[in-house]
């Protein structure tokens, strides 16, 4: 089997639609044993993991995407469904299928659930959030709903622990038989599916799965299938036009005989009692969360928390962190010999990623906070009452979850576009992405916060923190309106968004993403910033002086990271940056936060990081050659509203090539975003000179 493990018994996936928990399970059954890929071929992010039956027998688990059917709107859908159909190269079709469902919502989850029956693929049902389901009064009869279905239906409270233990056991099972056909379909219908089905060129088991949803696909969709020639898809058609000529529609009534069946099982194993406090405690929640006022208050409120607690809580591992790498320097000074390569091994490597490592605990409580707002079903609400914003520059809420991952990092904000059904849409979320304040700007913000306001409390510096993160937020919105009106003209959506229920966060989820949010951005520090760290010292060494009595200053201006400073100064001195600043934007373009580690190394300073004092005591002390301080509170509040604005990111740019499969995205992203941080580090240094401000 292509893409196979030997050392794997069974390959399992666990399949669902969002906000069903999902993930949750995922993460419970794999712990730490994980790994996050690409599919081959496309840019949906693969997640795998290894877990064990019941008798220690190894398995493999593939977290699908989350969906709602396999009639796919979305590039993320259009993976799960491929993966089932065993469409995609180096990634084996299933052996067996849990597919998670919503017991608070459990018609709409079954659903999908019909789907994947007709897929004659073993099916093992996850009931999850019964706990919830009971809470609002739903009394679901397990026995009735395993007897309509004709597969394993276990009961799980994931978010507790509940039901793994059975699960696994129902997963181990040996042999486990394909599932019966439970949606009775049209005799027409089910005549013309089993004809297209013996000339497909797939495994008969699912032939008769992938027909019906051939036939269930109207003519743009038909098109864009390339895993079949033309025969197939003439015969589909073919097929199409005999249906309607016999009243029945290919594309509407597989989707009825679905819901009649649904509707079945729920008559014979969903009771719903009376309305139970819950329902009423979450729409009194949603009263205050959604109001037109009182939901953005708490929204802001929530947000200026995430900065306070980034400012005060982080601040001492973070200081452990220092200490730890000011030992590291000082031994490795006291053990090697100076010279060139201690310079490179104390002010290079350990300064150059100390001094990007040390916000660590600042990215941890961004993706805490972020996590909490998920598991507990803020986000959408979050995306609700940003719509009415969104909605006035052609956008809706959808597009906000991605600007919202954004916060931490641009990446996972981008790739999250996927779930965005129009084209014109996606793009322009994907091209306004980088504008909100991802976490590799905090050190930036912090160092010149502490320039521009040395006595500042820790809730002054958050809300100026936050006033940051609001610019970038009104830039997205502004472009977004822009690109709607010009490159990507469109009507304006509208807003289908599922209100999942309220919940306690999985607290074992959030650890368990804060986890492998920190590994990617340390193992990111031991590659690029370390990569970056060398070669930034190296352009700051070498060549050196011919005179041996040069001062640093000097040696500095010769060195090939001075020559490039002096060369674009001419380009940022309107801004009020000399060539010094020049060097820290240049050496910046590839990672945002190495900005403060090679302010560090163009001043001399060992050890320099955001928290450092000589460090700021440094800038605060440079002058320009009339004697002015080069850092004044204009010249730190402009470079704040640059990084803010511009686009300085290299795997950014990576990501937004393959998310577009166009070169012509990503650099005009990067010309338009560097034009719009000069407009807006101009306008805050010459407009504040003209208003008297230093």
């Amino acid at each position: 089997m292509a893409g196979a493990d030997p050392g794997v018994t069974r390959h399992v996936a666990i399949a669902g639609n969002p906000n069903c928990g999902k993930s949750t399970i995922f993460n419970a059954l794999t712990g730490l044993r994980q790994k996050v890929g690409n599919y081959p071929g496309v840019t949906v992010e693969k997640k795998t993991g290894r877990f064990f039956g019941s008798h220690g027998e190894p398995m493999e688990l593939l977290d699908l995407p989350g969906s709602y059917s396999l009639q796919v709107r979305s590039p993320d859908e259009a993976v799960a469904r491929d993966v089932l159909l065993g469409r995609l190269p180096g990634t084996p079709r299933p052996d067996v299928i849990i597919c998670v469902v919503d017991a608070s919502n459990l018609e709409r989850n079954l659903y999908l659930v019909a789907q994947m029956l007709e897929l004659q693929i073993p099916v093992v049902v996850a009931l999850n959030m019964v706990d919830v389901a009971e809470k609002n009064g739903a009394v679901i009869d397990l026995m009735a709903l395993r007897e309509k279905l004709g597969v394993p239906v276990i009961p799980t409270v994931a978010t507790k622990g509940g039901g793994f233990i059975e699960l696994r056991q129902a997963v181990s099972r040996s042999p486990l038989p394909p599932p019966p056909v439970c949606a009775q379909m049209p005799i027409v219908l089910e005549r013309e599916v089993m004809a297209l089905a013996k000339q497909l060129p797939v495994a008969p088991e699912v032939a008769r799965g992938e027909a019906l949803l051939l036939l269930t696909l109207h003519d743009e969709a038909l098109d864009a299938i390339t895993q079949h020639d033309r025969t197939i898809i003439d015969a589909t058609r073919s097929a199409q036009q005999r249906l309607t000529a016999s009243g029945i529609d290919p594309l509407s009534a597989p989707v009825d005989a679905r819901y009649d069946w649904i509707g079945q099982v729920c008559a014979a194993a969903l009771h719903k009692g009376g309305a139970h406090d819950a329902t009423s405690i979450s729409d009194q929640l949603d009263g205050w969360l959604t109001h037109r006022i009182w939901g953005w208050v708490a929204f802001v409120g929530m947000m200026a928390l995430m900065f306070f607690c980034i400012f005060t809580v982080a601040q001492y591992p973070m200081d452990w962190i220092d200490a730890a790498k000011t030992a590291l320097a000082n031994w490795t000074k006291a053990h090697v010999p100076a010279g060139d390569l201690q310079s490179l091994l104390a002010d290079g490597i350990i300064g150059g990623v100390g001094g990007v490592v040390i916000f660590l605990p600042q990215i941890l409580i961004l993706f805490f906070f972020l996590g909490i707002l998920e598991d507990t079903g803020y986000m959408a609400r979050a995306a609700f009452i940003m719509d009415r914003l969104m909605s006035k520059v052609g956008l809706h809420g959808k597009s906000f979850v991605p600007l919202l991952s954004s916060f931490a990092c641009a990446i996972p904000g981008i790739m999250a576009t996927r779930t965005i059904e129009n084209r014109k849409d996606r793009l322009v979320t994907i091209l306004v992405a980088p504008l909100m304040s991802c976490s590799a700007r905090l050190p930036v913000y912090v160092v010149m916060i502490a320039l521009m306001l040395p006595a500042a409390s820790a809730w002054e510096q958050s809300g100026i923190m936050l006033a940051m993160y609001l610019t970038g937020l009104i830039a997205a919105f502004v472009m977004a309106w822009i690109f709607k009106k010009t490159l990507l003209r469109g009507d304006t959506p509208m807003l289908l968004l599922e209100m999942p229920p309220y919940r306690l966060p999985s607290w074992r989820g959030i650890a368990q993403r804060m986890w492998e949010r920190g590994l990617l951005f340390l193992r990111r520090a031991g590659t690029v910033i370390l990569a970056l760290s060398i070669v930034l010292w190296a352009l700051l060494t070498f060549p050196k002086p011919t005179h041996s009595d040069a001062t640093p200053s000097e040696a500095l201006s010769h060195s090939i990271g001075g020559r490039m400073g002096h060369a674009i100064e001419p380009l940022i001195a309107p801004l009020g940056y000399d060539w010094k600043i020049g060097i820290g934007l240049v050496g910046s373009f590839a990672a945002r936060e190495v900005f403060v580690s090679t302010m560090g190394q163009v001043y001399n300073i060992e050890d320099a990081d955001e928290t450092s004092e000589p460090l700021r005591e440094q800038m605060r002390a440079e002058k320009r050659a009339d004697g002015t301080a080069v850092f004044t509170p204009l010249v730190c509040l402009g470079l704040m509203v640059f990084y803010v604005l511009a686009m300085q990111c290299i795997s950014t740019v990576a990501i937004v090539r393959r998310e577009t499969n166009s070169w012509f995205w990503p650099l005009f992203q990067i010309a338009y975003m560097t034009g719009l941080a000069w407009i807006g580090a101009f306008v805050v240094y010459q407009g504040g000179r003209l208003l008297g401000f230093q």
